[in-house]
Protein backbone atom coordinates (compact mmCIF):
# COMPACT_ATOMS: atom_id res chain seq x y z
CA UNK A 1 0.00 0.00 0.00
CA UNK A 2 2.84 2.67 0.73
CA UNK A 3 6.34 2.71 -0.11
CA UNK A 4 7.50 5.65 2.53
CA UNK A 5 5.80 6.00 5.73
CA UNK A 6 6.77 8.95 7.77
CA UNK A 7 5.79 8.63 11.32
CA UNK A 8 6.58 11.35 13.72
CA UNK A 9 6.49 10.85 17.44
CA UNK A 10 7.33 6.51 17.46
CA UNK A 11 6.23 6.04 20.98
CA UNK A 12 3.00 3.42 21.78
CA UNK A 13 0.63 5.21 19.12
CA UNK A 14 3.45 5.79 16.48
CA UNK A 15 5.26 2.86 17.03
CA UNK A 16 2.43 0.67 16.93
CA UNK A 17 1.33 2.03 14.25
CA UNK A 18 4.33 1.28 12.43
CA UNK A 19 4.72 -2.38 13.52
CA UNK A 20 1.42 -3.14 12.20
CA UNK A 21 1.91 -1.91 9.01
CA UNK A 22 4.36 -3.83 8.60
CA UNK A 23 3.54 -6.91 9.97
CA UNK A 24 0.38 -6.52 7.26
CA UNK A 25 3.29 -6.57 4.64
CA UNK A 26 1.86 -2.75 3.55
CA UNK A 27 4.95 -0.65 3.72
CA UNK A 28 8.23 -1.23 2.48
CA UNK A 29 10.21 2.04 4.02
CA UNK A 30 9.14 3.28 8.05
CA UNK A 31 10.65 6.47 8.80
CA UNK A 32 11.01 8.04 12.57
CA UNK A 33 10.69 11.56 12.87
CA UNK A 34 11.21 12.88 16.81
CA UNK A 35 12.29 15.64 19.55
CA UNK A 36 14.40 13.33 20.99
CA UNK A 37 17.15 10.75 18.78
CA UNK A 38 17.81 8.77 21.82
CA UNK A 39 13.64 7.83 21.18
CA UNK A 40 14.68 7.33 17.34
CA UNK A 41 17.33 5.44 17.97
CA UNK A 42 15.85 3.33 20.40
CA UNK A 43 12.34 2.47 17.78
CA UNK A 44 15.28 1.72 15.08
CA UNK A 45 16.71 -1.23 17.56
CA UNK A 46 13.52 -2.22 18.02
CA UNK A 47 12.03 -2.48 14.44
CA UNK A 48 9.52 -0.27 14.59
CA UNK A 49 11.38 1.79 12.40
CA UNK A 50 14.23 1.61 8.90
CA UNK A 51 15.12 5.09 9.23
CA UNK A 52 15.61 8.09 11.24
CA UNK A 53 15.28 11.76 9.90
CA UNK A 54 16.20 14.81 11.79
CA UNK A 55 15.50 17.02 8.83
CA UNK A 56 11.73 17.14 7.20
CA UNK A 57 13.10 17.66 3.87
CA UNK A 58 14.66 14.70 3.66
CA UNK A 59 11.81 13.12 5.73
CA UNK A 60 9.27 13.69 3.25
CA UNK A 61 10.93 12.82 -0.13
CA UNK A 62 8.96 10.46 -1.74
CA UNK A 63 6.58 10.23 1.24
CA UNK A 64 2.71 8.43 0.25
CA UNK A 65 2.03 8.91 4.04
CA UNK A 66 2.50 10.79 7.33
CA UNK A 67 1.08 9.94 10.53
CA UNK A 68 1.01 12.96 13.32
CA UNK A 69 1.80 10.78 16.49
CA UNK A 70 2.96 13.16 18.95
CA UNK A 71 1.15 15.12 21.91
CA UNK A 72 -1.87 17.28 20.24
CA UNK A 73 -0.17 20.36 21.94
CA UNK A 74 2.84 19.98 19.46
CA UNK A 75 0.09 19.50 16.03
CA UNK A 76 0.57 23.29 14.53
CA UNK A 77 4.24 23.53 15.31
CA UNK A 78 5.07 20.06 13.81
CA UNK A 79 2.54 20.79 10.74
CA UNK A 80 3.91 24.33 10.05
CA UNK A 81 7.95 22.80 9.82
CA UNK A 82 6.55 19.71 7.58
CA UNK A 83 4.11 21.94 5.60
CA UNK A 84 6.72 23.43 3.13
CA UNK A 85 8.16 19.87 1.84
CA UNK A 86 4.79 17.74 2.05
CA UNK A 87 4.66 16.70 -1.59
CA UNK A 88 1.45 16.57 -3.92
CA UNK A 89 0.73 12.44 -3.57
CA UNK A 90 1.65 12.86 0.42
CA UNK A 91 -1.62 11.77 2.84
CA UNK A 92 -1.83 13.40 6.21
CA UNK A 93 -3.48 11.70 9.47
CA UNK A 94 -3.11 11.83 13.20
CA UNK A 95 -3.46 9.75 16.10
CA UNK A 96 -4.75 12.71 18.52
CA UNK A 97 -7.11 12.63 21.31
CA UNK A 98 -8.57 16.10 20.39
CA UNK A 99 -10.04 16.90 17.10
CA UNK A 100 -11.48 20.82 16.35
CA UNK A 101 -7.75 21.61 17.79
CA UNK A 102 -6.09 19.83 15.17
CA UNK A 103 -8.68 21.14 12.26
CA UNK A 104 -7.70 24.34 13.27
CA UNK A 105 -4.08 23.81 13.14
CA UNK A 106 -4.23 21.62 9.40
CA UNK A 107 -6.49 25.22 8.45
CA UNK A 108 -3.71 27.53 9.92
CA UNK A 109 -0.65 25.52 8.29
CA UNK A 110 -2.16 23.21 5.33
CA UNK A 111 -3.95 24.80 3.66
CA UNK A 112 -2.18 23.83 0.46
CA UNK A 113 -2.75 20.19 0.80
CA UNK A 114 -6.50 19.70 2.23
CA UNK A 115 -7.74 16.58 -0.47
CA UNK A 116 -4.93 14.67 1.17
CA UNK A 117 -5.24 15.64 5.18
CA UNK A 118 -7.85 12.98 7.18
CA UNK A 119 -7.59 13.53 10.47
CA UNK A 120 -8.18 10.26 12.73
CA UNK A 121 -8.05 9.12 16.74
CA UNK A 122 -7.30 5.57 17.12
CA UNK A 123 -8.99 4.48 20.71
CA UNK A 124 -6.71 2.45 21.75
CA UNK A 125 -4.01 3.13 24.18
CA UNK A 126 -2.40 2.11 27.20
CA UNK A 127 -0.69 3.54 30.81
CA UNK A 128 2.78 3.15 29.23
CA UNK A 129 4.46 5.03 26.64
CA UNK A 130 7.44 5.30 24.66
CA UNK A 131 8.90 3.09 21.74
CA UNK A 132 9.12 0.05 24.26
CA UNK A 133 5.16 0.12 25.30
CA UNK A 134 4.67 -0.16 20.47
CA UNK A 135 2.96 -3.83 19.91
CA UNK A 136 1.65 -4.56 16.39
CA UNK A 137 -1.52 -5.77 17.84
CA UNK A 138 -2.57 -2.62 19.86
CA UNK A 139 -5.25 -1.42 16.97
CA UNK A 140 -6.50 -4.95 16.48
CA UNK A 141 -10.50 -5.23 16.94
CA UNK A 142 -10.12 -1.20 18.46
CA UNK A 143 -12.26 1.71 16.93
CA UNK A 144 -10.51 4.42 15.08
CA UNK A 145 -12.73 7.52 14.34
CA UNK A 146 -11.84 9.61 11.20
CA UNK A 147 -13.40 12.99 11.11
CA UNK A 148 -12.65 14.03 7.31
CA UNK A 149 -12.52 17.87 6.11
CA UNK A 150 -14.77 18.88 3.57
CA UNK A 151 -12.43 19.51 1.10
CA UNK A 152 -10.85 15.91 1.34
CA UNK A 153 -10.86 14.19 -1.87
CA UNK A 154 -12.88 10.45 -1.28
CA UNK A 155 -10.10 8.72 -2.90
CA UNK A 156 -7.74 9.82 0.24
CA UNK A 157 -10.09 9.11 2.88
CA UNK A 158 -10.73 5.95 1.85
CA UNK A 159 -7.15 5.12 1.79
CA UNK A 160 -6.57 6.43 5.28
CA UNK A 161 -9.53 4.07 6.50
CA UNK A 162 -7.65 1.14 4.60
CA UNK A 163 -4.21 1.87 6.66
CA UNK A 164 -5.87 2.06 9.83
CA UNK A 165 -7.97 -1.02 8.90
CA UNK A 166 -4.99 -2.78 7.75
CA UNK A 167 -3.77 -2.24 11.24
CA UNK A 168 -6.70 -4.33 12.63
CA UNK A 169 -8.97 -1.25 13.59
CA UNK A 170 -13.12 -0.83 13.23
CA UNK A 171 -13.40 2.06 11.79
CA UNK A 172 -15.78 4.87 12.08
CA UNK A 173 -16.33 8.41 11.26
CA UNK A 174 -18.13 11.32 13.24
CA UNK A 175 -17.14 15.67 13.03
CA UNK A 176 -14.66 16.62 14.92
CA UNK A 177 -17.42 18.81 17.46
CA UNK A 178 -19.18 15.31 18.51
CA UNK A 179 -15.99 13.81 18.50
CA UNK A 180 -14.66 16.04 21.37
CA UNK A 181 -17.45 16.53 23.36
CA UNK A 182 -18.23 12.14 23.07
CA UNK A 183 -14.56 11.69 24.07
CA UNK A 184 -14.95 14.65 27.05
CA UNK A 185 -17.39 12.30 28.44
CA UNK A 186 -16.27 8.83 28.08
CA UNK A 187 -12.28 9.59 27.88
CA UNK A 188 -10.88 13.07 29.29
CA UNK A 189 -13.10 13.13 31.98
CA UNK A 190 -12.34 9.83 33.12
CA UNK A 191 -8.43 10.96 33.22
CA UNK A 192 -9.04 13.67 35.07
CA UNK A 193 -10.93 12.26 38.02
CA UNK A 194 -7.80 9.59 38.09
CA UNK A 195 -5.25 11.88 38.11
CA UNK A 196 -6.91 13.93 40.62
CA UNK A 197 -7.85 11.59 43.26
CA UNK A 198 -4.21 9.73 42.75
CA UNK A 199 -3.23 13.09 43.33
CA UNK A 200 -5.35 14.07 46.23
CA UNK A 201 -4.07 10.80 48.10
CA UNK A 202 -0.36 11.26 47.46
CA UNK A 203 -0.47 14.48 49.00
CA UNK A 204 -1.69 13.47 52.38
CA UNK A 205 0.16 13.19 55.44
CA UNK A 206 -0.46 9.01 55.72
CA UNK A 207 0.00 8.56 51.82
CA UNK A 208 2.47 5.54 52.57
CA UNK A 209 -0.32 4.01 54.50
CA UNK A 210 -3.08 4.41 52.38
CA UNK A 211 -1.31 3.05 49.40
CA UNK A 212 -0.26 -0.10 51.09
CA UNK A 213 -3.57 -1.08 51.37
CA UNK A 214 -5.52 -0.06 48.28
CA UNK A 215 -6.14 -3.13 46.18
CA UNK A 216 -7.94 -4.00 42.94
CA UNK A 217 -10.69 -1.60 43.46
CA UNK A 218 -8.26 1.52 43.52
CA UNK A 219 -5.64 -0.22 41.02
CA UNK A 220 -8.39 -0.57 38.60
CA UNK A 221 -9.96 3.11 39.04
CA UNK A 222 -6.56 4.81 38.69
CA UNK A 223 -4.94 2.51 36.08
CA UNK A 224 -5.18 5.17 33.53
CA UNK A 225 -3.53 7.74 36.44
CA UNK A 226 -0.07 6.30 35.03
CA UNK A 227 -0.85 7.20 31.28
CA UNK A 228 1.69 10.19 29.89
CA UNK A 229 1.06 13.33 31.78
CA UNK A 230 2.43 15.56 29.00
CA UNK A 231 0.23 14.00 26.60
CA UNK A 232 -2.94 14.36 29.35
CA UNK A 233 -2.26 17.59 29.66
CA UNK A 234 -2.29 18.72 26.05
CA UNK A 235 -5.46 17.03 26.02
CA UNK A 236 -7.09 18.65 28.92
CA UNK A 237 -6.14 22.28 27.43
CA UNK A 238 -7.26 21.39 24.09
CA UNK A 239 -10.77 20.34 25.29
CA UNK A 240 -10.92 22.05 28.18
CA UNK A 241 -14.46 23.57 27.32
CA UNK A 242 -16.16 20.58 26.62
CA UNK A 243 -14.35 18.61 29.72
CA UNK A 244 -15.24 21.96 31.88
CA UNK A 245 -18.73 20.68 30.97
CA UNK A 246 -18.73 17.35 31.47
CA UNK A 247 -16.70 18.18 35.06
CA UNK A 248 -19.80 20.31 36.46
CA UNK A 249 -22.36 17.86 35.69
CA UNK A 250 -20.04 15.29 37.51
CA UNK A 251 -19.75 17.59 40.47
CA UNK A 252 -24.10 18.04 40.27
CA UNK A 253 -23.65 13.83 40.62
CA UNK A 254 -21.43 14.15 43.47
CA UNK A 255 -23.18 16.45 44.97
CA UNK A 256 -26.14 14.42 45.38
CA UNK A 257 -24.57 11.31 46.20
CA UNK A 258 -23.07 13.97 49.20
CA UNK A 259 -26.66 14.38 50.19
CA UNK A 260 -28.02 10.59 50.02
CA UNK A 261 -24.73 10.30 52.46
CA UNK A 262 -26.01 13.22 54.44
CA UNK A 263 -29.23 12.02 55.09
CA UNK A 264 -28.09 8.16 55.44
CA UNK A 265 -30.45 7.65 52.80
CA UNK A 266 -29.64 3.52 52.19
CA UNK A 267 -32.48 3.50 49.55
CA UNK A 268 -31.77 6.61 47.71
CA UNK A 269 -27.73 4.97 47.10
CA UNK A 270 -28.59 1.07 45.98
CA UNK A 271 -31.28 2.36 43.60
CA UNK A 272 -28.18 4.66 42.22
CA UNK A 273 -25.70 1.82 42.56
CA UNK A 274 -27.94 -0.50 40.48
CA UNK A 275 -29.10 1.65 37.81
CA UNK A 276 -25.37 2.31 37.21
CA UNK A 277 -24.30 -1.40 37.90
CA UNK A 278 -26.64 -2.29 35.05
CA UNK A 279 -26.09 0.17 33.02
CA UNK A 280 -22.24 -0.57 33.04
CA UNK A 281 -22.98 -4.46 33.19
CA UNK A 282 -24.71 -3.68 29.70
CA UNK A 283 -21.94 -1.43 28.36
CA UNK A 284 -19.14 -4.50 28.79
CA UNK A 285 -21.56 -7.03 27.79
CA UNK A 286 -22.48 -4.95 24.53
CA UNK A 287 -19.00 -3.73 23.69
CA UNK A 288 -16.22 -5.67 25.68
CA UNK A 289 -15.90 -8.15 23.70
Amino acid sequence: MFKRVVICGVGLIGGSFALALRQAGLVETLVGVGRRRETLEEAQQLGLIDEIATDWAVALKGADLLLLAMPVGQMSAVMAAAAPHLESQTLVTDGGSTKADVFEAVYSHLNHCLANVVPAHPIAGAEKSGPSAAFAELYRGKRVVLTPLPENAPESIERVRAAWAACGAVVSQMSPQDHDRVFAAVSHLPHLLAFGLVHQIQGRGNAEQLFSFAASGFRDFTRIAGSHPEMWRDICIANRQALLAELDAYLTELAYLRALLMQGDGGGLESLFAEASVARNDWAEKYLK
